[in-house]
């Protein structure tokens, strides 16, 4: 049988910030299909630190106390700081681990990286959409955000671009353009169809 240090029996019989956040800005988690343990840990984010953390374990007492010691010493810290939460520096905040064991404390640190990567990932996703959004906004040209444009204008209206017609595909096309970019036709003057107010 396993003998554990009082650290480790204390943060198991007293376990801190075991819960979950319902709104998390990252969820990571991880698990070992041999010995069955599962670790969640949620995070909430300010500043690029962690101002609250929760986890849910499934497993063994020194699952559960690594959980534990994790959550405690990842509240608070940057982002980066947390990523440099180790396997051995959580074995050593426990006064150690049983060697057959130590497998608890990679769960603990990769759940909280997993986590922290989930935060990072949908942070990045939110910065593309909102970048992509601000573009169509500000794009008025006829090719780019033609549901901007209504059809029987020769022009955009926000920018008051002047457009033709192609020929080949009936899009519109900024006056002046060789090719259309919608469908890469020759724009040749003579074959443009004008809009009736050109």
């Amino acid at each position: 049988m396993p003998i554990y240090s009082d650290k480790v029996m204390d943060h198991f019989t007293k376990p801190r910030n075991v819960g979950e956040i319902e709104d998390a800005d990252g969820i990571g988690e991880e698990g070992n299909p041999i010995c069955g343990d599962m670790m969640t840990f949620y995070i909430k984010v300010k500043d690029e630190r962690i101002e609250d953390v929760k986890f849910k374990t499934f497993g063994c007492g020194a699952a559960i106390a690594v959980s534990s010691m994790v959550s405690e010493m990842a509240k608070g810290k940057t982002l980066d700081d947390a990523l440099k939460i180790t396997p051995k520096l959580v074995a050593k905040q426990l006064e150690g681990l049983p060697k057959a064991k130590m497998h608890c404390s990679n769960l603990g640190a990769q759940a909280l990286s997993s986590a922290i990567m989930n935060y990072r990932e949908k942070k990045e996703k939110k910065m593309t959409n909102k970048t992509a959004d601000i573009q169509k906004e500000s794009s008025c040209c006829p090719l780019c955000a033609p549901d901007m444009q209504e059809a029987h204008l020769p022009f955009c209206k926000p920018c008051n671009v002047t457009t033709w017609t192609c020929p080949s595909c009936a899009q519109k096309v900024e006056r002046g353009k060789s090719i259309c970019t919608a469908c890469g036709a020759a724009m040749r003057v003579d074959n443009l169809v004008k809009s009736p107010d050109a």
